[in-house]
């Protein structure tokens, strides 16, 4: 029974690993599954960090083996976000489970929303002034805090404001938001560890199949073709909503 466990865990980190780099969301497949294996929420969401850790390494690797050169643009991005990762991460450490077990189900049905009406925010760069995108970076740091926070649905937050303020389009959006995240989470991972709120042997599971599954996504994102992960998505918050209400 518990080898059918790691398998289902490893399973789950490849979609969810997958699902990351095109576009968001795996948290909210990776974060109950966590739970049902038998972790407290805050252990999950430590546990979590793991995976998001080393997918989001491999698929910055990808997205540089594939010519797409954003590091120094990227670099700002991770310094600001970084900052708001670590704010964060010491913020959700101290909550009560209860409360962050509703908060979490609260954001779940914001991003169930995001993803309704909004499925076409990644495809394309906005045209929005030069001069007004240094408004990004406040958004950035808000989104690290969020990201160090509870990190499940992260990435659409990443995609609207790159495209929409940073005026990228989609391949130069997902790498940075990989890179940036990559960046972040060593420091958030660093916080959970010293809290020991990690689970190793899952986490290493978890991330084996993430690993697989970003090194997939990346390669389908440079071909530009996502439009029906929006319906998985969607499905998936559904079902980690109830899963968080119930």
């Amino acid at each position: 029974m518990e080898i059918l466990l790691y398998l289902l865990t490893y399973a789950v980190g490849v979609l969810t690993g997958f699902m990351n780099v095109i576009g968001g969301g795996g948290s909210v497949l990776t974060l109950p599954l966590l739970t049902f294996l038998g972790l407290s929420i805050g252990m999950a969401n430590g546990t979590n960090r793991v995976s998001i850790l080393l997918q989001n390494i491999v698929s910055t690797y990808q997205f540089k083996k594939g010519k797409v050169h954003i590091i120094k643009t990227a670099l700002p991005f991770a310094i600001v976000a970084s900052f708001g990762a670590i704010a964060g991460t010491f913020f959700v450490v101290s909550i009560n489970q209860e409360i962050l077990k509703k908060v979490i189900g609260v954001i779940l049905i914001i991003m169930g929303l995001f993803i309704v009406f909004e499925p076409k925010v990644w495809e394309s760069g906005s045209n929005i002034p030069k001069k007004f995108r240094w408004t990004s970076y406040i958004a950035i740091f808000a989104i690290g805090f969020y990201g160090g926070f509870l990190q499940a649905g992260v990435g659409f937050f990443f995609i609207a404001v790159l495209t929409f303020l940073g005026g990228f389009d989609i391949v130069k959006t997902n790498a940075i938001k990989v890179l940036v995240i990559a960046a972040y989470t060593v420091f958030s991972l660093a916080i959970f560890v010293s809290k020991g709120m990690v689970n190793w042997p899952i986490g290493i599971t978890l991330s084996l199949g993430s690993m697989t599954g970003a090194y997939f996504g990346t390669r389908f994102t440079l071909l530009k073709k996502m439009k029906w992960i929006r319906y998985v998505l969607f499905a998936a918050v559904v079902v980690s909503v109830i899963n968080f209400f119930i």
